[in-house]
């Protein structure tokens, strides 16, 4: 299966074809993990075996309703957007009003001919979204057999 990751602009729409989310540079951390607005990019960790792919992304302090994962063809996004506001007091004046904006969006790329895309299923927890994403039954691979010969 072959998932990729997606994370530029579109006036720089390259990287987003020639990045593959295994390819990542410890020495670049920083391009890797964030956005143009250097808030943090969830890491994400992909598994396989020979059922299915097993997708987590640490987002710890959040919770299942900060997440929309959506699949669109065999485009699969997760993106988050969580916005928070600190106020004073009523009758207080402030010189300073604090807003805090934080989202996120990462793309993986299915191969329809490897995935059953109806069958994939999300849960968050303790801190770890939670992707379950089964292949199709023609590609899991079969164990040996013996062939008769005639």
């Amino acid at each position: 299966m072959t998932l990729l990751k997606r994370n530029g602009s579109l006036l720089n729409p390259l990287p987003l074809v020639f990045d593959d989310f295994i390819s990542r540079d410890l020495f670049n951390w920083k391009t890797n993990h964030f956005s143009d607005t250097n808030t943090t990019i969830p890491a994400v960790n992909i598994k396989e075996t020979n059922e299915n792919y097993l997708v987590e992304m640490a987002a710890p302090g959040m919770n299942k309703n900060d997440f929309k994962v959506e699949l669109d063809g065999n485009v699969l996004t997760i993106s988050s957007e969580r916005s928070t506001e600190r106020k004073e007091g009523e009758n207080e004046k402030y010189s300073l009003q604090e807003f805090s904006y934080e989202s996120f969006q990462r793309t993986f790329t299915l191969q329809k001919d490897v995935v059953d895309i109806d069958k994939i299923e999300a849960k968050y927890e303790n801190g770890v979204l939670h992707l379950l994403i089964p292949k199709k039954e023609e590609a899991k691979q079969k164990p040996p057999r013996l062939i008769q010969i005639a």
